[in-house]
């Protein structure tokens, strides 16, 4: 069970408060205009933003590592593109090679293949004539006729 808890404080109300003489004589301090001992920045953006520099708490070292930081990433990017490009274009070039070659092993192999085909029309016009039988020969039981070892 959770115990209610009271918050007690010393305010009161205004009505009754009690007024003392210190708080009744004193009044709200005086506002006075402070004007800008510097000059206004002119046109030229480097002033105005070495201006604004000054006047804020970062130095102009840390603007000047950021910016530097965003231009080499910015140049960073695009050199990686760039490199992307250039190797997307190579393998383009890489495989219109590899299809062209591949149509001339093609078109070798047609032709070969066609002169597989008339090669035992070119032995008959030759006067050649196809083997009848076959024929056979074992060297395994060879022997020279000299007598000695080779």
């Amino acid at each position: 069970m959770a115990m209610a808890r009271s918050i007690r404080s010393n305010a009161a109300p205004a009505h009754n408060r009690p007024q003392s003489k210190a708080s009744t004589t004193s009044s709200r301090p005086e506002l006075r205009v402070i004007s800008n001992p510097r000059p206004e920045p002119s046109g030229n953006v480097v002033t105005r933003v070495l201006e604004w520099t000054r006047t804020r708490t970062a130095p102009l070292v840390h603007v000047i590592i950021a910016v530097a930081f965003l231009m080499a990433t910015l140049l960073g990017a695009l050199m990686l593109r760039t490199q992307m490009v250039q190797n997307s274009f190579e393998a383009a070039q890489i495989e219109a090679n590899i299809s062209r070659l591949t149509q001339d092993v093609e078109d070798d192999q047609a032709k070969l293949d066609q002169l597989v085909a008339s090669l035992p029309d070119k032995a008959s016009d030759m006067g050649m004539v196809p083997q009848q039988g076959s024929v056979s020969i074992d060297l395994n039981g060879y022997q020279s006729s000299k007598g000695g070892t080779q």
